[in-house]
C-alpha cells in the first residue's frame, strides 16, 4: 500500500492509500474531512471542490497519489477560528438552503477572490458556473461573493 504525504489545511499529513484511491474518498473516509461532498462523481457539480496549491479542483477526479507533496485546503482550513469574510457574507445573504453545495462554492469563490479581489458580477457568474446549486437560484450566492469582495481578505 503506497504512502503519501501532503499538507492538509496547514498540517502535514501522511496516509496509506490504494493505487486507485480518489482524493475525495481519502479526505472523507481516511482523514475525516467532511466538507467536500460527492454530488455527481464526474466533476460536473463542484460539491467536492478543494484548493490544490491554491487552485480549485474537483477532488472526485483526482487520484490521491497525485497530491503527494502538494498542499490541499478544504473548507475546514479556510476558517479555523472564525468565519472568513466570504463565509460571513454567505450568511448575511442567506445564500444557502440545504447547504450541500456550500463548501464547494465557497472554495471556488475563495480561489476567485484570492486571484481577483474585486470581481465584476459577470466574473463571479463565470467563476461559479461549474458549481451546481439546486436550491437558491444563484442570486444570493453571487451577492455574497460581491459583498465579500468589498470587505477585503477572504481567507
Amino acid at each position: 500500500m503506497p504512502e503519501i504525504q501532503f499538507t492538509l489545511n496547514g498540517e502535514r499529513r501522511t496516509v496509506n492509500i490504494e493505487a486507485n484511491d480518489i482524493l475525495l474518498d481519502v479526505l472523507r473516509d481516511k482523514l475525516g474531512i467532511k466538507s467536500p461532498k460527492c454530488g455527481c462523481d464526474r466533476g460536473d457539480c463542484g460539491a467536492c471542490a478543494v484548493l490544490l496549491n491554491g487552485k480549485s479542483v474537483r477532488s472526485c477526479l483526482i487520484f490521491a497519489i497525485e497530491v503527494n507533496e502538494q498542499e490541499i485546503t478544504t473548507l475546514e482550513g479556510i476558517s479555523k477560528n472564525e468565519l472568513s469574510p466570504l463565509q460571513q457574507a454567505f450568511i448575511n445573504n442567506n445564500s444557502f438552503q440545504c447547504g450541500y453545495c456550500a463548501p464547494g462554492i465557497i472554495i471556488t469563490a475563495t480561489e476567485l477572490l484570492n486571484k481577483n479581489p474585486h470581481p465584476t458580477r459577470e466574473e463571479v457568474k463565470e467563476n461559479l458556473s461549474g458549481n451546481l446549486c439546486r436550491c437558491t437560484g444563484y442570486i444570493p450566492i453571487i451577492e455574497a461573493v460581491l459583498e465579500a469582495s468589498k470587505r477585503g481578505k477572504n481567507e
